[in-house]
């Protein structure tokens, strides 16, 4: 196959790939972006049985050789840690490839589960989970026998705990972020209670650069207080819209200063059970305004 064809087939895949081992949008883009630079660049092209698991090989690889790299710059991150919001307009359009990125595998709940996993972990769990390789293949691309792959994926698969029929459908979701808002404005907290769970839990990534709590804030009052009060402090300072986040509807707030909130709703019972925020300018470099505001 032309490196166009192989681009063409395997650029999303491998991105989401790259997402769910870093958590982030720009540098899942940059490295796959570079292998298949580094690819066309290949002198032994010809040697290649098996091109799409190459070029997996390469983005593991990759994604483990930065994830190594930067473990200390975690270890001192600031407050809570959230994956850069994957961020659309409208639904998915059905190409698909996008089946790799479908909501269950890719939602901001899923991708802290991921997190729990060391980076070994974490790359032979997607490889065989989600991307269905066998032991023996995985084993080729990170360097492992096919006996310690398998312990891996054992070990990894006990540690995450995730159930997909948690998930309200897109419609159903969109509805209870619409109503969320409505009722959240005109301060019902009777009705929010019959939408968000009484234990639900706040998440605030400001990273240090933004105001954010640095604490996760635990139980429906002080959750609701907390919004309450930012929205009676920043009354007619900032614009909401809605939008698709990692797959799930979510909200995007524009304070009039630039500083931008990305939220993002995990649910149990069919009631929202964690609220995420991102607001780390470093984590929403890849949001354009203007991609969203019309």
């Amino acid at each position: 196959m032309s490196i166009e064809e192989l681009y063409k087939d395997y650029k999303t895949p491998l991105f989401s790939l790259a997402y769910r081992m870093l958590g982030s949008v720009m540098d899942a883009e940059d490295i796959v972006h570079d292998v298949f630079l580094t690819y066309d660049q290949l002198s032994d092209l010809g040697a290649i049985r098996n091109e799409r698991a190459y070029l997996y090989k390469m983005v593991t690889n990759r994604c483990l050789d930065l994830l190594r790299s930067s473990a200390k710059k975690r270890e001192l991150y600031v407050g809570p840690w959230l994956p850069e919001p994957l961020v659309e307009k409208g639904a998915p359009d059905g190409d698909p490839s996008d089946a790799y990125l479908r909501s269950e595998s890719i939602s901001t709940a899923y991708l802290l589960l991921l997190q729990q996993l060391n980076a070994m972990e974490r790359a032979v769990f997607l490889l065989r989970e989600i991307f269905d390789y066998t032991f023996e293949e995985i084993a080729d691309m990170v360097g492992k026998s096919n006996a310690n792959c398998r312990q891996i994926f054992h070990r990894a698969q006990k540690s995450i705990h995730f159930d997909p029929d948690q998930l309200p459908s897109i419609s159903v979701a969109e509805e209870k972020i619409n109503d969320f808002v409505k009722l959240l404005v005109q301060g019902n907290t009777a009705k929010l209670l019959e939408l968000v769970s009484e234990n639900v839990v706040y998440y605030a990534d400001g990273g240090g650069k933004v105001r954010a709590a640095l604490l996760p804030v635990v139980g429906f009052q002080q959750v609701m207080k907390l919004h309450q009060n930012l929205l009676n402090m920043y009354a007619g300072q900032f614009t909401l819209s809605f939008l698709m986040v990692n797959r799930l509807p979510g909200i995007r707030i524009q304070m009039d200063d630039g500083i931008q909130y990305v939220y993002s709703f995990a649910y149990q019972d069919q009631k929202i059970q964690a609220i995420y925020s991102v607001a780390n300018p470093e984590k929403l470099r890849h949001l354009r305004i203007e991609e969203f505001t019309n």
